[in-house]
Formats: structure tokens, sequence, C-alpha cells
């Protein structure tokens, strides 16, 4: 009967795990963190939660927020998911000036470094574009569709960046490929190219990022499926590194199949000198240290946190010097709305060199500690109780254990059960 049941949820789209996300203002001016359809920002100069307004004539979100980016310069946000809509944000005002309905769900969305405009991915692979712009008195165009510039071939795209300088454009997939495209300075008419392909991973890769050198050369990072942090030089397409988790992760976790090693979130912190990986079974963070100059990964430490808690994303704070973490998750069975809760942690003080001395050691935020305390934690979090928490995140933490994983390997199904997916699917396009 579960088994049943679970293919009757893969058949209707239902039924599948949605991380919680987090995101940093790159000014520290804010902290945003989805879970389901919800998107809660609290604006950390003010000291309090933000009250969203929409001005863009277009639909709140009524399914799993799938990314989540701020702009370069913090002047912008997107939000995007399982509803098929892309939310453009100011967040001087935290309005939504944009709209667009995509035609399947998206799986990602950033931020160009000029601002001016927007990339997703749908559930197909396909990149998308739309141009971020006011008309008159605060009304966008209404003819500002979006425009699709390059595709992943119906492999889904699970992570997507621009680079430092603007000039390429990261797409990760599940399907163990890194694509480095061109970005042209008029991409709705310039026709992108491919820089490289970064090939090396053995499984889904799951979260990527831009690291670079002052004032010098930049390098991508990469994490997945197969418990690997990967260093690229993303122009040639060459691997310079590779760091397996598994051995240090086996030491800190009760789990120890490679299955459930899966790297879910990386984040680059401190001038680019120290990665923090977030794995699928490990209550707490990875520190390596990332030598561009020697080309270099290497293991620093791991920041353990309580059993019941394994971090679904990260971000960092450069200003604060602060690394925010959450974990949640929607879209799991018998989950009513009002347990959409979350769980932040926060990691405060990251050195260059990390010594053995406690005083220079990252330090993992009490509650009481947090910037603006309660107020903070109530609208990230969704509920200040303990004992209601307890049990939403236990239920959270069973299935980080497993569906983290098993959300991006690609299944292999039955002739019958494919035709019997393809019935069931709801992303067609509806022709009028």
């Amino acid at each position: 009967m579960e088994d049943a049941a679970v293919e009757e949820a893969e058949v209707s789209g239902a039924g599948e795990f949605a991380p919680a996300l987090v995101a940093a203002h790159p000014l520290g001016h804010s902290v945003a963190v989805a879970v389901g359809p919800e998107l809660r920002v609290f604006d950390l100069n003010g000291g309090c939660a933000v009250s969203l307004s929409d001005d863009s004539g277009g639909c709140s979100h009524s399914d799993a927020i799938r990314a989540i980016s701020f702009s370069a310069d913090g002047a912008l946000f997107a939000s995007a998911g399982d509803d098929k809509l892309v939310k453009i944000w100011k967040t001087d005002s935290w309005r939504c000036i944009q709209t667009i309905t995509s035609e399947k769900r998206v799986s990602a969305v950033a931020i160009s470094k000029d601002g001016l405009y927007v990339t997703f991915a749908d559930k197909f692979g396909v990149i998308w574009l739309v141009t971020v712009g006011e008309h008159g008195e605060g009304q966008v165009s209404s003819d500002n569709k979006p425009v699709s510039i390059y595709g992943h071939y119906c492999s889904i795209i699970t992570s997507m960046k621009f680079s430092p300088d603007g000039r390429f454009i990261a797409t990760a997939d599940r399907d163990f490929k890194i694509r480095v495209t061109s970005f042209p300075k008029d991409p709705v008419k310039g026709a992108p190219q491919i820089q490289s392909f970064c090939l090396g991973h053995t499984e889904f890769v799951s979260s990527i990022a831009f690291t670079s050198l002052s004032g010098g050369s930049s390098f991508l990072l990469s994490g997945g499926g197969d418990s690997t942090v990967r260093l690229w030089d993303y122009i040639n397409g060459c691997l310079l590194d590779t760091y397996e988790v598994k051995d240090k992760v086996g030491e800190q976790s009760d789990e120890t199949e490679d299955s459930n090693l899966a790297i879910a979130d990386l984040c680059v912190t401190n001038d680019d000198s120290l990665v923090a990986v977030a794995i699928q079974s490990l209550n707490g963070i990875m520190l390596l240290a990332c030598d561009l100059i020697a080309k270099k990964l290497s293991f620093l430490k791991v920041i353990t946190m309580e059993k019941s808690y394994i971090p679904t994303s990260l971000a960092y704070s450069s200003s604060a010097d602060l690394l925010w973490t959450v974990m949640g998750a929607s879209n799991m069975p018998n989950q009513a709305a009002s347990q959409l809760l979350t769980r932040v942690r926060i990691i405060l003080r990251f050195q260059k060199e990390l010594s053995a001395s406690a005083d220079h050691d990252p330090a993992i935020l009490e509650d009481s500690e947090v910037p603006h305390g309660e107020k903070l934690l109530l609208a990230l979090q969704g509920s200040l109780d303990a004992s209601k928490q307890e049990e939403v995140l236990a239920a959270v933490l069973a299935a980080l254990r497993v569906s983290m994983h098993k959300m991006l390997v690609k299944k292999n199904y039955s002739e019958e059960r494919r035709e019997q997916r393809k019935r069931g699917r709801n992303d067609k396009k509806i022709k009028k």
C-alpha cells in the first residue's frame, strides 16, 4: 500500500520533497527564507519582519519555492518554483515588480551582475531570460515575455550562477554536467556560446559557486551526489582538485552509505578562502580551505550541531561575518500548511586561518545571541514553540536522510510507468 501511494504521488506530481532555502543580502541588509510557498524576509537594518507587497498584478506563490537569489548589489531579489511563477522583487521596499509565468515548473533562478536580466531554468532544462525594467509610474511592460536562450536537453537544472565579472553563466544539472556559457551584452539579440563543459562528477551536481582571487582569476566550485566538492578552471573546463567528503563525514555521522552523503549546498565565505559545505546526513557544516594560488581544497574542520539538525541551505553574509543555515522542508506526506516550520542556526566568526585555539573557532550562536533575537527567529522559523518544532522537524529530519538524494537521482521506469506518468503530467502548455 505504501509503495502504491508513493507511485500515485509521483504520477500526480505531488509529494516531491522541497528543502527550505536561505539567502542573505550581499550588504547584510536582510535575510530571506523560503519554505513551501512561503517567502519570509527579515529586515536586519530595521530589526523587523518584512511585509511583502505586489505591484506586478500577479499571484502570490502557491506551491513550493525551489530557488531564491539576490542580485550582486542586493537591489533585486528573485523567487521561483513549482507554481511556474518567477517573481522579481525590489529590496528597498520589498515589493514585487514583475511576475513571469513559465510554461513549466522552475528549478533555478539567477540575476545578471548588472541587474538588467533574470534567468531561470524549467524542469525540462531550458534556460529562459527576461529583462528587468519599470516603465512610467512603476508600471511594468506587459509584453516583457521570457525568451529561451539555451538548454540542457531535458535534464533538470539544479543550480545556476553568474560569474563575478558577469561574462559567463554556469548551469549544473542532475546528469552530472556543468555548462559554462558566455553571456552576451545584449542577450536578447546575441547568441550565447558554450565556453566549456566541466565534466567529472559521477552523480548529479547539486550546487555551484564562483570564487576568485583578489583582482585576479576566478574559479568554480561544485558539489554533488557523488560526495565530492570540486574546484574548476571553468574557462578551460579543467578539473583542478577534488575533495572526497565521505572519509571525514564517516567520523561524524551514523550514516556511512555513499548514497546518504550527497552535497546539499555549498557557499564561499571569508574572501573566498573558505568553503562551507552542507551534507545530507551531517548534523553540522564541513569547512574546507580553498587555496586558489595552489589550486587545492583541503579539510579544516566540521562544525557539529545538535543531532536533530541537518542544514538544507546555506548563505554567507560577509558584512557581518555570519553563515546562515536553515533546516526545513515542504511537500512531505500528510504535511499541513501550519507545519511549514524551519529551524535557523547562525554561525559567527570565520578566520582566514582557523587555529587550534577555541577563541578563533566559528561559534554557533544560541537563540538568545542571534541578531534581533526572538523577532528574527519567529519571522524566519514560523514558530518559537519548541515542542511544536520538535514534532515537525523530527519528520523533516527523517526525510532529509533519504529524500535529498532521491530527489535528484534519475529514476528508471518501465514502459507502463512511463505512459502512466505522461498521462498524469500537469506541466504541458495548454493551447487555446
